[in-house]
């Protein structure tokens, strides 16, 4: 594939992913008409977003290859014959991204994603308005999880086009650190249903450390080291320069996840998509929660945990619950721990030993997902 110097990187997988959905919906057909409302919702998914994996995964093979010149692109790709690759790699990377919310939506037992009903709240509406026998909850949490694991499987087959014509050596090192990154997310998503059933099992003092444990494994891996080590393989990178990327990704993630977590709790839902403080409604055990909790009197820490959870709050106490986040310094921290593994990660930067236009559109990068609004 041939693409033009001006066209955005986030255009190209857009187009990748628009034409990988036509195909499944013409095999999709063949089958049946039934299957229509789980690609009306995969194109609905994968419609929108930041795009921010793939943006990883672009520039860590950037960063590393031939193509990672000093040429300041912007966002954007240049004229390259070999582009086919990373575009199905990083792709695959915002379909796997997909499954993960679908999955994650129905172990937080979410109403919403981007604005929209989440994945088994739109198929339990389509049981119930359809008049279907049955129940209409376990039905839709029954499809979402088949769906989950469908996108599951797409992303797998967009993985393996994009290595299908590649050197063996280069197409198992990038399979390897795909399948890191699967393996870590879902054992990461296990911790954090753990620790929200052991919470009380643990003391007070380990709880902001197991906090971490779950942002690092659940998503700051997968959000920005897997996808540029995913990258930079495919470019045939050495282990030193995969351990510079790795010391820039992994701190950035934490970051990341860090302000999507104040954004569960203080994020305005008309940027976010999601209800205002949903994430105290879904009773997230958060490095928030665990900081703030440390700097609670015993009474009002007994107040706030028997609201958190709670899936009928009013405005009103989650209110309440977010001025306590805020007169404990709770939230204060959290800023303050975002500004250090921002800085973590942009001073491992200056020392990679990577291209400096790959260097610089990271830069860019990491500034967009740690002062994100949504």
């Amino acid at each position: 594939m041939e693409v033009t110097e001006q066209i955005k990187l986030v255009d190209v997988v857009d187009n990748r992913l628009t034409s990988f959905l036509e195909a499944r919906a013409t095999e999709m057909n063949t089958i049946s008409p039934d299957l229509e409302h789980l690609l009306a919702y995969s194109n609905s998914m994968l419609a929108s977003g930041k795009r921010f994996r793939a943006r990883f995964c672009y520039w860590g093979w950037r960063a590393i290859g031939a193509s990672g010149s000093d040429t300041d692109l912007v966002g954007g790709v240049e004229t390259l014959d070999d582009v086919e690759a990373v575009i199905a790699l990083a792709t695959s990377l915002e379909v796997f991204h997909a499954a993960a919310l679908v999955h994650d939506d129905i172990m937080d037992n979410s109403d919403t994603r981007r604005g929209l009903p989440a994945a088994h709240r739109a198929f339990e509406k389509i049981h119930s308005s359809r008049t279907y026998s049955g129940d209409s909850e376990r039905f839709g949490q029954s499809t979402a999880l088949l769906l989950g694991d469908l996108l599951l499987a797409w992303s797998d087959d967009l993985l393996s086009a994009a290595l299908a014509d590649l050197p063996a050596g280069i197409a198992a090192a990038t399979r390897t650190q795909f399948s890191i990154m699967r393996q870590e997310v879902t054992l990461g998503q296990y911790l954090d249903i753990h620790e929200e059933a052991a919470w009380w099992h643990t003391a007070e003092e380990h709880r902001l450390d197991r906090a971490l444990r779950v942002v690092t494994y659940k998503s700051a891996k997968y959000s920005m080291e897997a996808p540029l080590l995913i990258g930079a393989s495919l470019a045939g990178a050495s282990e030193d320069q995969l351990s510079d990327l790795a010391d820039f990704g992994l701190p950035l993630g934490i970051a990341f996840q860090l302000r999507d977590d104040v954004l569960g709790v203080f994020g305005d839902s008309e940027v976010t998509g999601k209800p205002s403080g949903d994430d105290l409604r879904e009773g997230k055990r958060t490095v928030l929660i665990a900081l703030a909790e440390q700097r609670m009197p015993e009474t009002s820490k007994r107040v706030f945990n028997e609201m958190l959870g709670d899936r009928s709050l009013t405005p009103d106490q989650i209110e309440v619950m977010q001025s306590t986040l805020r007169d404990t310094g709770g939230l204060d921290e959290v800023e303050v721990m975002i500004a250090d593994y921002a800085k973590e990660a942009m001073q491992a930067l200056d020392r990679a030993a990577i291209s400096a236009g790959a260097a610089k559109e990271l830069g860019r990068l990491a500034t967009a997902v740690t002062e994100r609004r949504s």
